[in-house]
Order: C-alpha cells, then sequence, then structure tokens
C-alpha cells in the first residue's frame, strides 16, 4: 500500500477509535430537537456574557522559575514553569474547573540557542503535551541550526497540566463553556510567556501549532502579540469537526441548524469569527492532502480568513509523510522576514 494511502489510512483509524467515541452524560445524548434548545439558550447566555468585551484580556506578566534539564553543543535546555494569570468568566465551569489544580501551571521547555534570538513556541496536538515525546514531534534541531529558540508550550489540561487525572484530557470537553474557558486560559498562557520572551531579549516571537495546537496558534494570532503565526494541520471549526464526526443528528435541517448554533457558540473563540493582528507577511498555513482528522478544508478556512499562504504536502495528520515541504516554507517565511542566522557565505 502506498506511504499517502497509509496516512489516511491511520487517520481514519484513529478518529473512529478515539475522537469520535459518544460521550455518555452529556448534551450530546439529547435528541436533536433538545439539542438545539439547548444550543440556542447556550448561544444567548454567551452573547449576553461576552457583549462589549473582549474575551481576551491583556496578559498578566509571566514570573517563572527556570530550570536547567541539560546542555549539548546547540543549546541549554531548560524547563519553565509559570502560574496562569487565567480568570473564569464562566461560573457554571466553575467548580469542575477547579477540581484540576495542576492546570493552573503552566510548564514549557526551551531549547535556548543564545542571547537575543527570535523564539518559536510550539503547540502540540490533542492528547500531546509530554516534553520526551514532544521532542521527537517538532523539528527542534533544525529550529536551532536556523538560528531559532524552541520552545514547546503546554495546552491546558494536558501533558504536564494532567496532574492525576486519566483518560482523555478534560479540554476540549463535551460542555462548549469549558471549552471557551480552556481556550481563553491557553491564549492569556501564551501571551504571558511571549511578553516573557521579549524581557528576555527575542527579538521576534511567533507560534506554530499542530491540530488543536493549530487552531490555538490561529486563535492566538488574533489577540496576542506575535511576529508570525503557522497553524499546521490545524482544526478551524469546532463545528465542522463535529459535523465531519458525525456528532449532529435529526433531520438534514435539524443537523443544519445544530452546525449553525455551535458555529455561533464558539464565535467568541474562534480564529475564523476574529480578525488576525500578526503581520500579514507573518501568516502562513500548512495541510496535510490525506488528513483525515482535520482535513484540507480546515487548513483552507483559516488560510482564507487571514489571507494567508497555504502550503499542503503529500501526508497525513499522525504519519505525516512529505511534511518536509511544510517546514521548508516555514524557513523561507523566516528568512524573508529576517529572522534566521544567515549561512556562512553571506545567503
Amino acid at each position: 500500500m502506498p506511504l499517502k494511502a497509509v496516512a489516511e489510512s491511520v487517520d481514519r483509524i484513529f478518529h473512529a477509535a478515539v475522537l469520535n467515541r459518544p460521550r455518555a452524560k452529556t448534551a450530546e445524548a439529547l435528541g436533536p430537537r433538545e439539542r438545539i434548545v439547548a444550543l440556542r439558550a447556550l448561544v444567548e447566555s454567551l452573547d449576553d456574557r461576552f457583549a462589549g468585551t473582549d474575551p481576551f484580556p491583556s496578559p498578566a506578566a509571566a514570573n517563572p522559575q527556570l530550570q536547567t534539564v541539560r546542555r549539548d553543543d546547540m543549546c541549554e535546555v531548560i524547563d519553565v514553569r509559570f502560574e496562569s494569570s487565567h480568570a473564569l468568566v464562566l461560573d457554571e465551569v466553575r467548580e469542575r474547573w477547579m477540581q484540576h489544580a495542576d492546570n493552573a501551571r503552566v510548564p514549557v521547555r526551551w531549547f535556548r540557542g543564545g542571547d537575543d534570538r527570535p523564539a518559536m513556541v510550539l503547540l502540540h496536538g490533542y492528547l500531546g503535551g509530554a516534553f520526551p515525546f514532544e521532542e521527537r514531534v517538532w523539528p527542534i534541531r533544525w529550529l536551532l541550526r536556523k538560528g531559532m529558540d524552541a520552545l514547546l508550550f503546554t495546552l491546558p489540561f494536558h501533558g504536564g497540566r494532567r496532574g492525576d487525572h486519566r483518560g482523555a484530557p478534560p479540554f476540549p470537553a463535551a460542555d462548549p463553556r469549558f471549552t471557551i474557558e480552556g481556550f481563553r486560559q491557553a491564549v492569556a498562557d501564551l501571551g504571558a510567556l511571549a511578553g516573557y520572551l521579549r524581557e528576555r531579549g527575542a527579538p521576534a516571537v511567533g507560534v506554530m501549532g499542530m491540530s488543536l495546537g493549530g487552531y490555538t496558534s490561529a486563535l492566538a494570532a488574533t489577540a496576542v502579540r506575535l511576529d508570525f503565526a503557522v497553524p499546521f494541520i490545524p482544526l478551524a471549526s469546532i463545528a465542522d469537526f463535529a459535523r465531519e464526526g458525525g456528532r449532529l443528528i435529526g433531520t438534514v435541517s435539524q443537523r443544519h441548524e445544530q452546525h449553525t448554533l455551535l458555529e455561533r457558540t464558539y464565535s467568541w473563540v474562534s480564529p475564523l469569527h476574529r480578525e488576525p493582528i500578526v503581520p500579514a507577511a507573518g501568516r502562513l498555513v500548512v495541510a496535510g492532502g490525506r488528513d483525515r482528522i482535520t482535513p484540507v478544508r480546515h487548513a483552507e478556512r483559516i488560510a482564507e480568513r487571514f489571507d494567508a499562504p497555504l502550503v499542503v504536502f503529500s501526508g497525513g495528520h499522525l504519519f505525516q509523510v512529505g511534511r518536509s515541504k511544510g517546514f521548508r516554507a516555514v524557513g523561507r517565511m523566516l528568512g524573508e522576514l529576517g529572522y534566521l542566522t544567515p549561512k556562512k557565505d553571506g545567503s
């Protein structure tokens, strides 16, 4: 079987076995009419809550603790931890939220190649965040050779923020209110980290994220002062993801209304409903042509909204055959922005 077909098959199996499992005792257990009534009420409640406000206030300054993990010929590897400044606004989820004390501290692994270097913050996907694994997922040595620092960021309720929690991370959740707070926290934490890196001398700070991290990187590009943003095989729309996974039920018109209401529900934390503030030259979107978890249309929607170039490599979401094409495009963009270390021949 060709590698491209293998990549597609791996995505389909993962989607069916992990991402599309039914969830009991949630809104998804309701019938189509009950779902529509509940979603209408939720849209109205969120519109009242956020009307006239920005869901993403200015981030507080980070005051991190640093611990050197190791050193090699290319960099010093530093574990960074700081307190999340995120403040809940949806009190309905407070009790559940506060059960996860470890989520309040943000772990970051920093591959520091030297003083005053541009920084690339890397955002993992759903179920990710373990540093030993993420070090193998991302082209960290390549970034270091290019003259960039690389930082592995941990999304809420993932990796070192999970504590003793077992099973699937509670974010994203079946309850949209919990998911909205999760994205608000992720953006607040990214803003605090970006501010800290600039204070330490980074001349430029940007993000690159995969899948759920791709969605978060696009969202951060609308709310955080960043110099570049690269959503990579990104999720673009939670409503589209629900439709693609067969989670919308009932007649054609009922499914359509559920989709419309879900899109409205998440509009407050959606990169498709906000304006990017990252400079146009620092925007790039990368997709996998055989991706069956977040298909190419997700990347296309972000690229259209951001007026950004779209690069498509041949592989899938998990088995990323040919992804070097995407990273080469990232390198070209960073070079054009002037953030890469020139080669010895001056090029």
